[in-house]
């Protein structure tokens, strides 16, 4: 049973900065694709951040480059993503997700059909 658990969520001030975490269990997180989706109130969820199973590569929708990290702690079986110079327009139920495959090299990152779990999620909220 692959589990995923997102924590780190709250209401931070917009330029403020937060960290989430997912913790996996079931499955080893340096096997597989991981990334960032978010969906706000009223929108589609939409693709934020992944990384390659191996670590080398992330990638990073347009709007939180530059501000957004993701990165992984294989020893924590964990993956992270660090957000700074949260905006307004952060404001969103930020969701962690697993790749179906293992260590698949493919790019489609942005396609949430390519993930076969996802976590419960955790909500963010930037005032102004």
């Amino acid at each position: 049973q692959v589990q995923l658990v997102e924590s780190g969520g709250g209401l931070v001030q917009a330029g403020g900065s937060l960290r989430l975490s997912c913790a996996a269990s079931g499955r080893t997180v340096s096997n597989y694709v991981m990334s960032w989706f978010r969906q706000a109130p009223g929108k589609e969820r939409e693709f934020v951040a992944a990384i390659s199973w191996s670590g080398g590569r992330t990638y990073f929708a347009d709007s939180v480059k530059g501000r957004f990290t993701i990165s992984r702690d294989n020893a924590e079986n964990t993956v992270y993503l660090q957000m700074n110079s949260l905006k307004p327009e952060d404001t969103a139920a930020y969701y962690c997700a697993i790749d179906r495959t293992f260590r698949d090299y493919s790019s489609s990152y942005y396609y949430q059909s390519r993930y076969g779990y996802w976590g419960q999620g955790t909500q963010v909220t930037v005032s102004s």
